[in-house]
């Protein structure tokens, strides 16, 4: 065997051409970034527009480029633009095709600048338009929700600590503490959304440029609010697509526990919820079977995105300024991060406008697990006068007795109430029902329907 072939075996077979095309399919990333090429050429036409305003080039020259740049993007819309893997990225794939159509411009577009900051440039677009896009698709989750709870502001249920039945809550109650987590995932991508809109367009390779260039200007045009303020960290900077996975992770980590909550209620040990079948599928084997597959695969959307924000924060830990294409990695990874999160979030909403409470069940759950113990010893305190202390003691030697005679609370009876303490009266009856469990929980944030209402109130007037 020659060397040559010798070494292509070692390569494998995919690799037919030897060292070369490894280099070529590890070098390239014209499959992936070329999501980014409508940033791209927004950023080369503001670039441009710039160049010719500071004399730089001439007007005739940024009207050709404009209008070759346009001639791509349409190209690329409709499907007809050929991506080469040779030409590496979307940055010299657009470059070249608009060589090709515009003649000797072309090659003054890239005056004053370098395809550091223009990376940077495109991909903070593109990681902007997704926190816009992230922005839009928890309002349209938390709409959802929302309308749960105005449904089911007065639809008792029983609320859980370690999954065991803990005291009676309202369903609107339950919705609309996903509204709140929520409402704190959109503030972390509005909040970080501010912070990363700094443009590094100008920063050229590290050091800035010779040029008279006004980024200013380009900044202005391409939405930004001000140019980066160093060079150095404008092309070496990563952290806004690191906030971005930070706050889908955060956000999907939220939908995940709704999903699991999901994938419990709906099962026919609980029959909390039914799903419609949109969002439901069957067995292959088993008839019967109505699976939560939505609820599950959003369920382990969470692992996919913080492994994509663990993996690009693994890629720039060790990094030395400036730009070392250690850092091409950090795309597919926002990437998938992006496309996952917005699916979730759209399933999700989907599935929680689609769902139908079970009121009965949940409402038989709700009395179960002696859940209106805490209303018992807050009636002792606040009618008998007792210590909490006492209170508890009370309570507990009474839960006992009715698990004893394998009943709930309400069912025991007024003696075997004063068998343990014989100051109580037949006013405790009316604080152990669980809808006089719930009604009487009106401090702010509290689960009483009419604090639910208050708290829809003010989200529908948020949402609108």
């Amino acid at each position: 065997m020659s060397d040559k072939n010798s070494s292509n075996a070692m390569w494998g077979g995919r690799f037919a051409s030897g060292p070369d095309a490894i280099m070529e399919a590890i070098n390239e990333s014209i499959s992936f970034d070329q999501r980014m090429a409508a940033q791209d050429i927004a950023g080369s036409i503001a670039h441009s527009a710039m160049l010719a305003k500071q004399g730089i080039i001439t007007d005739n020259d940024a009207a050709a480029i404009k209008e070759g740049l346009l001639t791509v993007l349409s190209e690329i819309e409709n499907g007809s633009f050929e991506y080469s893997k040779a030409l590496e990225d979307i940055h010299m794939n657009v470059e070249a095709r608009l060589k090709v159509i515009v003649g000797e411009p072309a090659g003054r577009l890239h005056t004053g600048r370098s395809r550091n900051d223009q990376v940077a440039t495109d991909f903070k677009l593109w990681v902007r338009d997704q926190m816009d896009a992230a922005i839009l698709g928890i309002d349209a989750l938390i709409r959802a929700l929302v309308d749960q709870a105005d449904a089911g502001a007065d639809m008792v249920m029983p609320g859980f600590t370690h999954l065991q039945v803990a005291q009676p809550v309202t369903w609107g109650h339950h919705m609309m503490a996903y509204v709140e987590m929520l409402a704190r995932d959109k503030s972390r991508f509005q909040d970080a959304r501010t912070r990363m809109n700094e443009s590094p367009l100008g920063a050229a390779a590290l050091a800035g440029t010779g040029f008279p260039i006004d980024r200013d200007a380009t900044a202005a045009a391409l939405g930004f609010d001000r140019p980066a303020a160093n060079s150095l960290d404008a092309v070496a900077d990563r952290d806004f697509a690191l906030e971005f996975l930070s706050c889908s992770s955060i956000c999907a980590t939220h939908m995940s526990r709704l999903a699991e909550e999901l994938v419990i209620w709906s099962s026919a040990q609980f029959r909390f919820v039914t799903l419609s079948d949109r969002f439901s599928t069957g067995s292959s084997i088993m008839p019967q079977k109505k699976n939560p597959d939505a609820a599950e695969l959003i369920r382990a959307k969470v692992g996919r995105i913080t492994g994509s924000m663990v993996g690009l924060l693994t890629v720039m830990k060790g990094l030395p300024l400036t730009y070392s294409k250690d850092m091409q990695e950090d795309k597919e990874q926002v990437f998938d991060a992006a496309d996952s999160l917005m699916l979730a979030l759209a399933a999700m909403a989907g599935m929680v406008a689609d769902m139908t409470p079970n009121t009965a069940e949940l409402e038989a759950a709700a009395a179960t697990g002696f859940s209106t113990a805490t209303d018992l010893a807050d009636w002792l305190v606040r009618e008998l006068g007792m210590p909490f202390r006492d209170a508890h003691h009370v309570t507990g030697a009474l839960v006992a007795m009715a698990e004893q005679k394998g009943c709930d609370l309400p069912d025991l009876s007024l003696a075997d109430m004063q068998s343990v303490n014989g100051a109580i009266t037949d006013t405790v009856f009316g604080v152990l029902g669980v809808h006089n469990s719930v009604a009487s929980r009106v401090s702010y944030g509290g689960t009483a329907p009419a604090q639910v209402r208050t708290q829809v109130a003010r989200w529908k007037e948020i949402l609108a």
